[in-house]
């Protein structure tokens, strides 16, 4: 036994948990230069930036490899985590994410020299998290990765020390986040209780062996199955701030400075999106028999709270006058359009072959959803960080995050202003931009599941509905920046240029993923898809 441990995680596991490992001694060595006092002269930010790009490294090199030859589907550390396309994909997209959110720490001196050790070791641990959380295949692994990505996420909120609003943020947030925490893990015991297992791929073998043919809502083990189900979803649901999980993400957003709101806005979405992918498919891939009308209900309720988290999202952003409270309510509406997808495929999954779809039609529509959802979370990097980046490099020159301080600002930092549009307009959904391209796919994946049950047509509606709504709160940035004239008490904003090329830099794939690199990241995320379905 001992042997084959030792085989399996020198052997097997090990290799394909290089990045993971990389971000692991670059934490030791940022813990290590803060213990010996070398801080002073050894900038953690260089070395957490290096440590991340190394990282990322191994990270493409796997998906590369894995482009030249698929070795399927490789369980690691014991069935706990998995190494496939998929996976190795998610881990390249957080990294690369990460390398971007610290340069624009570097940039904006948030954090100081002092405190950088502390804050990148925090950064770095959040991202191991998602990490882990994109590789679970377990639901042990499941709560300890979330934990081990929300715990980092508290500290990094209320990093800001002096300021109360960003202490009473964190408070809060770790509040709520420890119940929702509880309430997953008494899901996840009830689950691994009724089925013996916790391993995703058994799920779904082992509910057709507990739960009878004729059984149905009335029986006791379908219910208590279907509860275990809804607060495992709870749990993923707080860390994708769905209606009514969604109370802490304005608070934590305004606390926390933009660097650290603009992290948690992409960074947490994708790990949680990428497991609910996981979590929900090890039940509804495969035969279902007749938990199907079960799977299809649970299917329809979240399309119906992502129609609500959409709508609210939308609506809640208008009376905001603080511009990172209202990027929180944004954040929260398009969580509601991601989440549609996710519906799509499990009410395209439970769809019976012949009626609608043929079991191959059925197959290629749901790598559609997932597709559509991949694609979105691509785009959805570029136009939110590059929000947050310009938000976060003018509050260094005006010391300001509201609204009606951005009046007139088009005249001064013209680039940043532009930028914003872009990213803006882009969140919207206006071609021909990359957020046009993502949102159509994903209501072409609805459109597609509205063909095998009547009420995503009502769920197409409400998002083609909230596209046009969320179209007047951020003209209200646009409108601030571009038509209010600037005060005359107003002191002169000037950003280098160097500092500008960055959103530049971060706002210009947010224009080609609208046209030119279309086919070749949608033929990726279609490649990821079916790779995912497959296992």
């Amino acid at each position: 036994m001992v042997s084959g441990l030792l085989d399996d995680t020198l052997q097997m596991s090990l290799p394909h948990f290089a990045p993971e490992l990389t971000l692991c001694v670059t934490i030791v060595v940022l813990l290590l230069v803060r213990i010996l006092g070398a801080d002073r002269w050894l900038s953690s930010s260089y070395l957490a930036s290096v440590g991340t790009f190394v990282a990322l490294l191994f990270a493409y090199t796997q998906f590369d490899d894995l482009k030249q030859i698929d070795i399927g589907r490789i369980e690691m550390f014991t069935g706990l985590l998995v190494y496939d396309k998929f996976t190795v994909a998610l881990r390249l997209f957080l990294l690369f994410f990460t390398v971007l959110v610290i340069s624009l720490t570097m940039l904006t001196g948030i954090p100081d020299r002092e405190d950088g050790p502390d804050f990148y070791t925090l950064l770095l641990g959040s991202t191991i998290g998602m990490m882990l959380m994109v590789s679970a295949n377990h639901l042990l692994m499941l709560f300890l990765a979330i934990e081990m990505t929300s715990v980092p996420s508290y500290v990094m909120v209320g990093f800001l020390k002096g300021r109360r609003v960003s202490s009473e943020a964190a408070f809060k947030y770790v509040v709520y986040g420890a119940g929702v925490a509880g309430v997953m893990l008494y899901g996840i015991s009830l689950l691994m209780g009724i089925l013996g297992t916790g391993s995703f791929p058994l799920l779904n073998d082992r509910v057709a062996m507990v739960v009878s043919e004729q059984a149905g809502m009335s029986d006791p083990v379908v219910r208590t199955l279907l509860l275990g189900i809804l607060m495992v979803l709870a749990g993923l649901a707080f860390k994708l701030s769905v209606f009514p999980f969604h109370f802490w993400c304005p608070d934590a957003f305004e606390g926390a400075p933009a660097e650290v709101a603009g992290f948690l806005s992409v960074a947490s979405k994708a790990a949680a999106f990428a497991l609910l992918l996981k979590f929900t498919l090890s039940f509804v891939s495969g035969p279902m028999g007749h938990m199907a009308d079960i799977y299809l209900a649970l299917g329809l309720a979240i399309g119906a709270i992502a129609s609500v988290t959409a709508t609210f999202g939308n609506l809640a952003a208008y009376a905001q006058t603080n511009i990172k409270r209202m990027l929180a309510y944004s954040t929260i509406a398009h969580a509601g359009y991601m989440l549609m997808a996710v519906a799509a495929m499990i009410v395209i999954l439970t769809a019976r072959p012949g009626e609608v779809f043929s079991f191959q039609e059925i197959e290629f529509q749901a790598a559609r959803c997932v597709e559509g959802l991949l694609y979105y979370l691509a785009v959805y990097l570029f136009m939110n960080l590059g929000a947050f980046a310009v938000v976060a490099l003018i509050r260094n020159e005006i010391y300001s995050e509201e609204i009606e301080d951005y009046n007139g600002l088009a005249a001064q930092v013209p680039a940043l202003c532009l930028c914003m549009l872009i990213c803006l307009f882009s969140l919207v959904g206006m071609p021909p931009l990359g957020g046009f391209v993502g949102k159509f796919m994903i209501f072409a994946a609805v459109y597609q599941s509205a063909q095998v049950h009547w009420f995503m047509w009502v769920v197409l509606m409400v998002g083609a509905i909230n596209t046009v709504f969320s179209l007047f709160y951020y003209l209200r940035v646009l409108k601030a920046m571009y038509l209010a004239p600037r005060p005359e008490d107003a002191g002169l904003v000037q950003i280098p240029r160097m500092v500008s090329l960055y959103a530049v830099a971060i706002t210009l794939p947010v224009v080609l993923l609208g046209f030119a690199v279309v086919q070749p990241i949608s033929a990726a995320a279609i490649d990821v898809a079916a790779v995912l379905l497959r296992n």
